[in-house]
């Protein structure tokens, strides 16, 4: 059963599924779809062309929908994609896309955006992705599942976060940063493997230590991306894992300022 608080406004063109929840004070658009199980709590904005899947959690004053920051919208009909499971709590903002790419800002499965965070126009995050407390992700931005960036840290247009990663507090990602790795800093740089995020993903030993020879060659020896490479293979440690993370560093050496979707 669908269920609308009275000092809700609810339009008439929007679509909710069995066992929507909207509650005080709530401000629902026409272009406005929610999918089953979808609890708004209170003083939720969403307006624009926004798809949200099941089972997703808004906290209260937040917006989605928000028109973007960007000087160059004009208005046209962009929208924000929201998967299941999401838990969006309160004061997030999440801007929806511009015609500069497809129009869309996407976000996956069973991620957390923790109270105060801001999803600028065009981002794309992953499942499982962990935005702590007033992060704030410019447009363009990537993040890769199961990625997480921490209380106040930023990532700037068009950079990629690697998926296992993280941004430690108040970093500031002006560079990709790859997969599996931890960075910290003003600007940020990698400072170690993310072994928790591996572990409590139930990596393998075996991926793991192989992970770890990779970034002692890479951040720690300084060895040439290429020639860390060749030393890989030549002791057979070229898992899918550090294949994904070669690849990743391949594509952000073709970038520009260390973003391989730079522009």
């Amino acid at each position: 059963m669908t269920r609308i608080d009275t000092t809700a406004s609810v339009d008439p063109g929007a679509e909710l599924d069995h066992g929507v929840e909207v509650g005080p004070f709530c401000v629902v658009g026409p272009e406005v779809v929610l999918g089953r199980g979808t609890q708004l709590i209170g003083h939720v904005s969403i307006r624009g062309i926004v798809t949200m899947g099941e089972h997703n959690t808004v906290g209260r004053f937040t917006a989605i929908g928000c028109e973007p920051q960007d000087t160059s919208y004009k208005g046209t009909p962009t929208r924000v994609i929201m998967g299941d499971h999401n838990e969006i709590r309160d004061n997030v903002t999440i801007s929806r896309g511009t015609d500069k790419e497809i129009g869309v800002t996407r976000i996956g499965d069973h991620n957390i955006l923790a109270s105060g965070s801001h999803v600028a126009h065009d981002c794309i995050l992953g499942d499982g992705v962990h935005l702590g407390a007033k992060v704030l992700l410019a447009g363009h931005v990537r993040i890769e599942s199961y990625a997480m960036m921490a209380d106040g840290s930023v990532a700037l247009q068009f950079v990629t976060v690697g998926g296992f990663s993280m941004a430690m507090p108040l970093a500031k990602v002006g560079r990709d940063l790859p997969p599996f790795m931890v960075a910290r800093g003003n600007p940020a740089e990698v400072c170690g493997l993310n072994a928790g995020a591996l572990r409590s993903h139930e990596m393998g030993k075996d991926k793991v230590t192989a992970l770890r020879l990779a970034h002692r060659l890479l951040y720690t020896d300084r060895v040439d991306l290429l020639k860390a490479e060749d030393a890989l293979k030549a002791v057979q440690q070229i898992t899918p894992a550090v294949r994904r993370l070669l690849d990743f560093l391949h594509a952000q050496r073709a970038g520009k300022l260390g973003r391989a979707r730079g522009r």
